[in-house]
């Protein structure tokens, strides 16, 4: 056997997960099942049962196609440079999303939605991950914070992700407690806010730190 081939079986396992239980509660399924609940958790719109196909492909199947192509596209083969930790950060992003998976098929088919509290908890553990591989990721066109100017300077790209990386470590943390403290549905709104500022806090990070080296540069 292929000695990549060998070492991606167990992510392509995670990946089929999904796939096996869908398959063995399809025929328990209605043709018309909930596809979507608001915030309160109520149902709020019906589909085909077939939905849930596609949902696992969007999820654990996409992410794994993303991330393989990543690696395999990377011109410069910088993520190659990351070594066992991008197999680990591969793994761990298909493992949430095929989690991801299972827990929407199990409330689609007991058509009951009573708390997120646990995909926050899970989100929160992701994103803990996510922030502690921050710091060793090499500067790439696919993965990581890519603005102009961290794609324009190492130095600024090294800078961004080792504060990105604490601050999406703090942010997984706060946001596992308060999943823990709050009831989901009124969690709900803190989730996006803190969501936002981990998206948007980084880049603006980047920005600024990219015009000091900038002025630095020019002093000299």
């Amino acid at each position: 056997m292929n000695l990549e081939l060998k070492k991606e079986l167990p992510i392509i396992g995670i990946v089929l997960i999904p796939f096996a239980y869908l398959a063995f509660i399809w025929n328990s399924l209605p043709e018309k099942v909930p596809i979507h609940w608001n915030i309160e958790g109520k149902i709020d719109d019906w589909g085909s049962k077939y939905f849930l196909i596609i949902l696992v492909f969007m999820l654990p199947v996409l992410m794994y196609a993303v991330l393989f192509a990543a690696a395999k596209l990377d011109p410069k083969n910088r993520i190659s440079l990351m070594g066992k930790k991008f197999y680990q950060l591969k793994f761990f992003m298909v493992l949430f999303m095929a989690l991801l998976a299972l827990f929407f098929i199990y409330i689609t088919k007991n058509q009951s939605f009573s708390s997120p509290n646990l995909i926050y908890v899970v989100a929160g553990i992701l994103i803990m991950v996510l922030g502690n591989y921050f710091k060793v990721i090499q500067p790439n066109y696919f993965i990581g914070i890519r603005t102009p100017w961290t794609l324009e300077s190492q130095e600024v790209w090294k800078a961004t992700h080792a504060f990105a990386g604490k601050l999406w470590f703090a942010g997984g943390l706060v946001i596992i407690l308060g999943a823990l403290i709050f009831s989901g549905f009124i969690f709900a709104k803190a989730f996006v806010t803190i969501g936002i500022t981990l998206a948007f806090v980084p880049v603006a990070y980047s920005f600024i730190k990219f015009r000091q080296l900038e002025k630095k540069q020019e002093k000299l």
